[in-house]
């Protein structure tokens, strides 16, 4: 049995790419390695936890003794490295928790599967997943490539940009297999509600302000994360070492169209008259640096490993507010303590 490690796994893009590989693949073990921060939260993968091929760690990936012998008790087949900091507006505040987890937690890793793998290096593969945010800011046209040029214009992105480098700098120097993917704006369930979407429902619900970055006229390209869990899925096992792949929804929205969709959806969900939700919505100072427009090319993973998204955007929306409303202990879980502190920290209320 193939031993798999995926850090980051009880978070939001983690939480479905191990349930995915646990039930897809039962000739592999799965060690899921999360430090359970804010983001991290074992009911998003409460479903699986007692399957024979499963195993969860607690432990952080910036602890670079507990790493290394985290590899040398188990010497992984593979790493698919989802664990991150994540969120823009958290890396204005404190820039340095980016820096100590995104950049020094990769090398970590890095350094871990070197060693435990110098022998058999060819036979092991290194994922990391990324961001379109490295590639900076788009105008009213174009899209970012594989080959698009690094410019990352925030803390968050600038640390995933470094971590990025660092994964193909270990390939170049070292002979390590590795494999790179930078993905779009992802959406679903699980997803903790420091970001839009699930912010926006939670709010909706509770007939809350919705807050609005500027105009609302920043755009983003939005990935179903299930569609995500399995482009990770078909890179894992049949991308290129040393490639990078993008991993887009095709899919863009400015984000206060986006809102507007999500108060129609979310009134006829609540049966509201529609357009009370969007009376909600509240414009707030913009985010500093904010980047205008992101949009992903995902031609290269189509052409060479087939991958395209399952569903349109509308039904990709439907079923993730049906998630968020027929889960509201999860939802509740989540918005008290320090999310609640945080959530004034940032917004006033």
């Amino acid at each position: 049995m193939k031993k798999l490690l995926i850090t980051g796994g009880a978070g939001f893009i983690g939480s479905h790419v191990v349930r995915l590989f646990v039930q897809k693949y039962s000739q592999y073990h799965i060690y899921n390695l999360d430090a359970l921060t804010y983001a991290g939260n074992l009911e998003n993968i409460a479903d699986v936890a007692d399957e024979e091929n499963y195993t969860f760690v607690k432990g952080d990936i910036t602890d670079a003794p507990f790493i290394n012998a985290l590899f040398k008790e188990h010497n992984f087949d593979g790493v698919i490295h989802l664990a991150a900091e994540s969120h823009v507006d958290r890396s204005i505040t404190n820039p340095l928790e980016f820096i100590n987890t995104n950049i020094i937690g990769t090398v970590n890793l890095l350094n871990a599967a070197k060693e435990a793998w110098k022998n058999e290096l060819n036979d092991k593969r290194f994922y990391h997943i990324s961001t379109d945010e490295v590639y900076g800011s788009l105008g009213s046209e174009g899209l970012f490539t594989e080959e698009t040029s690094y410019d990352p214009k925030s803390p968050y992105s600038a640390s995933k940009a470094s971590s990025d480098h660092l994964v193909r700098a270990y390939g170049n120097t070292y002979g390590m297999q590795v494999i790179i993917s930078n993905c779009s704006n992802n959406y679903g369930p699980n997803q903790f509600p420091e970001k839009l979407l699930p912010l926006a429902i939670n709010n909706i619900k509770n007939n809350n302000p919705i807050p609005i970055y500027g105009k609302g006229d920043n755009i983003r390209d939005w990935l179903y994360v299930l569609d995500h869990a399995r482009a990770i899925d078909v890179i894992f096992h049949n991308g290129a070492t040393g490639q990078t792949y993008n991993i887009g929804g095709i899919n863009e929205w400015t984000n206060i169209d986006l809102i507007r969709t999500l108060c129609k959806i979310m009134d006829r969900k609540l049966e509201r008259t529609i357009g009370t939700s969007e009376q909600l919505i509240t414009f707030v100072n913009d985010r500093a640096g904010h980047d205008k427009r992101y949009a992903i090319d995902s031609s290269k993973l189509s052409r060479e490993l087939g991958w395209e998204p399952s569903l349109q955007f509308e039904e990709g929306m439907e079923k993730t507010v049906d998630w968020y409303l027929e889960n509201e202990t999860w939802l509740n879980n989540i918005v008290s303590g320090d999310y609640a502190k945080y959530y004034e920290e940032r917004y006033g209320r």
